[in-house]
């Protein structure tokens, strides 16, 4: 960030006096910026806050987001060679809600989801990915309430900050066992609760994939699959966590029509790029064959992905097993054009025809692999699908 032009009015003494005045009343300035907007009242139209623009500050969240510059193999062995920070993850502050029942419940609902959608079922690992929305929520650097962070960049092309929100995977849906759970945990982070393993961080990515940030960042803690993150500097002290909550929070379903409307017409990269799927139906699924059970893990239901044609076979397939590791009958299907991704079972026979990669694993552990050989020739695991007209 650059400092105000000086206008020449004197001799060079002057020219350096105002420099230097300059230099030492634009942190003050820009602190002060901060605050006015922290003290001020929430936003009177309900639509995502975006924070300054800062080019050379990452801002990208979690791990399907990120387009990782190692194999999955590699990116572990990187991210597990880095060493943990000496500042640690920090003790963060409670939240203090402030806004009406609305607000609440809106604030909770989006929480609860993010938690879901990122971290699973785990308690701890849905807590940590919680605390860094509410850091987030506030930092400058971040849109000021709960849903406006957590649906940030959705509603443009050039990508979202959590990527359940632009990959499709809004159309999933929770078992009311799994949203009670979630919920009562988001309540009790609006109420005060904290999580101190991750304390101030406001980053995280899961640890197969290794992003081109990942060590510009201070690397502060580990939950579950996920690397947490604190900005260097003053920016991930809690200090810079200034920014006061005053609710006006928008319509996560507003947020989330636009999402998958944005989604729909956005390309998405590959799975060995991000890592994750497109769409996953992990309730009790159509087509499973009759002697396995019903999806009972994450691992387990169908996963619809993106595949590309310089991607390597056999990385695929050990990203299907990845995808596959909770347990049950497990299915990764590939398209290499996201228009053609179904939304659920049973597929069409236009779903069929231009389906390019085929993963199953049933209960007893056994695999099925296909791929389209015209556009994967002489696979080195697995066999050719089936032409189709």
């Amino acid at each position: 960030m650059s400092g105000p032009a000086i206008q020449e009015h004197g001799n060079s003494n002057h020219i350096a006096f105002a420099a230097l005045a300059a230099l030492v009343i634009l942190p003050f300035v820009l602190l002060g910026l901060f605050h006015q907007e922290a003290d001020g009242d929430g936003p009177s139209e309900a639509i995502v806050e975006t924070g300054p623009e800062l080019p050379d500050l990452p801002a990208a969240a979690d791990d399907t987001v990120v387009l990782s510059q190692l194999a999955g193999d590699d990116a572990q062995a990187r991210n597990a060679a880095v060493g943990f920070a000496a500042i640690g993850p920090g003790t963060a502050l409670p939240f203090a809600f402030r806004g009406s029942s609305d607000d609440r419940n809106r604030a909770r609902d989006c929480l609860a989801l993010a938690g879901m959608a990122e971290a699973g079922g785990g308690d701890t690992d849905q807590r940590a990915v919680m605390q860094v929305i509410l850091n987030r929520v506030r930092h400058p650097a971040f849109a000021g309430t709960v849903c406006g962070v957590v649906f940030e960049g959705s509603q443009r092309v050039t990508g979202c900050q959590f990527s359940f929100t632009c990959d499709g995977s809004l159309a999933r849906r929770y078992s009311d066992a799994a949203w009670a759970s979630a919920r009562a945990r988001a309540e009790a982070m609006l109420g005060g609760a904290t999580e101190a393993s991750v304390g101030n961080a406001t980053h995280f990515h899961a640890d197969y994939v290794y992003p081109w940030w990942s060590d510009k960042l201070d690397k502060v803690a580990k939950v579950g699959p996920h690397i947490f993150f604190r900005w260097r500097g003053f920016w991930g002290t809690r200090d810079a966590l200034s920014a006061r909550y005053g609710g006006a929070e928008p319509d996560p379903m507003g947020l989330r029509k636009t999402a998958l409307e944005v989604a729909r017409t956005n390309p998405l990269p590959s799975l060995l790029e991000s890592g994750e799927t497109v769409t996953s139906i992990t309730s009790p699924v159509a087509e499973v064959v009759a002697d396995s059970p019903r999806p009972s893990s994450p691992g387990a239901g169908v996963h619809f992905v993106i595949v590309g044609p310089s991607d390597a076979p056999g990385a695929l397939v050990e990203r299907a097993r990845s995808l596959c590791s909770g347990g049950g009958y497990c299915r990764v299907q590939g398209w290499t054009d996201s228009g053609q991704v179904p939304s659920a079972l049973p597929l069409t026979d236009e779903a069929r025809r231009t389906m390019r990669f085929s993963f199953a694993l049933d209960a007893r552990g056994t695999e099925a692999v296909f791929f389209d050989c015209r556009i994967f020739p002489s696979p080195e695991t697995g066999t050719c699908l089936p032409p189709r007209p």
